[in-house]
This record gives C-alpha cells, structure tokens and sequence, in this order.
C-alpha cells in the first residue's frame, strides 16, 4: 500500500506539487491526470527519491519510502519515466538483463530464476524473438514495449509509469495500455500512471486522480469521478459525458483560447 501524507515538492522556487494527500489502491491500476505542468511527473520523481520532498511523505506498506536504500526500492517499486534512454548499440535482451540490479550479487550474472524472468517478460509483451537486436532497430511502439518489459522483470508489485504512450499512435496506445491493464487484473501488480488523455483513462484505469496546479481536485474510481464537473474543474472546460456500449466517454466541447 502506497499513501502519500501532506506531500509538497518544488522545482527551486516554483511550488509544483501543494499538500497532497492520497491512498492508492491496492491491485489497481490508478491514472494521474491533468493539464500540463499540474505536478503528476513531478509527484512520480519525488516518490523515487528523484527530488526532495519540502513537506510531508511518501509511505509504502507503513515504511517511509525516503528511508529505503536504493536497492531495496527497486526491489519494490518499478519506475518507467516519460524518456528513456540507452546506447545505440545495447540489444534488446541486454537491457531486460539491466532490470536484475536490485537482486544481483557484485561479480555474478543472472541466475536461473531472473533468466525465467526475462523470458516472460518479453513473452508477455510479444518480443521474445527479438532479444537479439540492437535497441536502435526497433520500431518505436516495440521499443516502448521493450522498456516495459524491463519493467516487468524488475518483478517488483508497486510500477509507476509517466506517460508511456507518450508519442505512440492510438494503436500502439491502446495496446501498451491494455497491456498495463493486465498486469493488475492478471498478477496483482499496482499501477500507478500518468496520462494526458481521459477517454484512454476511462477505457483501461480502475481509479482515477484528477490533479490541477498541484493539487488533488478529485479521486476515485473512474467512473464516479470522471464527471463533466469534475472536468470542469481540472481542465477549465466543459466536457459532456456519457457512456458508450459500456464505455465512459469524454467529449470535451469546442473552446477558443486567446492569444
């Protein structure tokens, strides 16, 4: 169980996450949303040690997670940031191998069980008979999927992803999605993950929370807090909302903006 108790970060002198309170839910796949520069990226790095919290923190299962070593983070919590980068020439089975740091012993390789990791995570997202190639022959969606994978063998039970359909067309979202979807329904994992984009929250995200200028405007399951109000209140427009062959739906209306 991750709880953040009155949490505030700056960047210098800009105030960007505001006494944020939050419980996430266990086994779900939660999506942090909001307007750009709302403190959704911001909240994710801080949890990771990444920036300094000013005020309050960050709790996994009752343990300050400030007072975990690195090691012992990872072994916990897995973190996919919004970019991502490797040497041009590092193949694709020699990044999933980067994911056993947290449980690799100083002058010893894999072992047994972490190779039975790789091999499963490249399984479930469809390249295992790619872990040969060089990183940079990838298309962009299977690089994507590849950095999941590393994800996925890191095994920890808590993953915090920033925007990883960022730059994806919507096939390859909707496919990193589902994906990340059933990492919760199918092994349990928790999920915690940024996106810009509230029908692709509604179509795969069990909870929601609705952030604006650092702050908290709403949480909870998608569908009793993804209302027109709501929107309203974070976004600054007006958005009608309905459900559509058992999806929720988000038809923001059309606004001008000033120059």
């Amino acid at each position: 169980m991750l709880e953040l108790s009155n949490v505030s970060v700056s960047y210098g002198k800009n105030l960007c996450v505001r006494k944020v309170s939050h419980r996430f839910a266990n086994g779900r796949f939660t999506a942090l949303v909001g307007p750009n520069g709302c403190g959704k990226s911001t909240l994710l790095r801080a949890l990771m040690g990444l920036l300094p919290m000013q005020q309050g923190e960050a709790r996994l299962d009752d343990q300050p997670v400030h007072a975990m070593g690195r090691r012992s983070l990872a072994r916990r919590v897995a973190y996919l940031p919004q970019d991502n980068h490797c040497p041009d020439y590092i193949t694709l089975g020699e990044l999933i191998e980067l994911s056993a740091f947290s449980r690799s012993r100083l002058m010893r390789g894999p072992s047994a069980s972490d190779q039975a990791l790789f091999r499963d995570a490249l399984q479930t997202v469809g390249l295992l008979d790619m872990a040969h190639r060089p990183l940079n022959t990838l298309s962009g969606g299977q690089r994507q999927r590849a950095w999941i994978a590393m994800v996925l063998a890191q095994d920890a039970d808590l993953i915090l992803m920033d925007e990883p359909v960022n730059h994806l067309d919507v096939a390859y979202q909707y496919s990193v999605l589902n994906l990340v979807a059933r990492l919760t329904r199918q092994r349990g994992k928790t999920v915690i993950c940024v996106l810009h984009d509230l029908n692709l929250t509604a179509s795969f995200a069990d909870e929601v929370v609705l952030m604006r200028d650092g702050r908290i405007e709403a949480a909870g399951p998608v569908r009793e807090t993804v209302t027109a109000d709501n929107v309203t209140r974070t976004f600054g427009m007006e958005a009608e909302i309905f459900d559509r062959n058992g999806r929720l739906v988000c038809l923001p209306h059309a606004t001008e903006f000033s120059a």
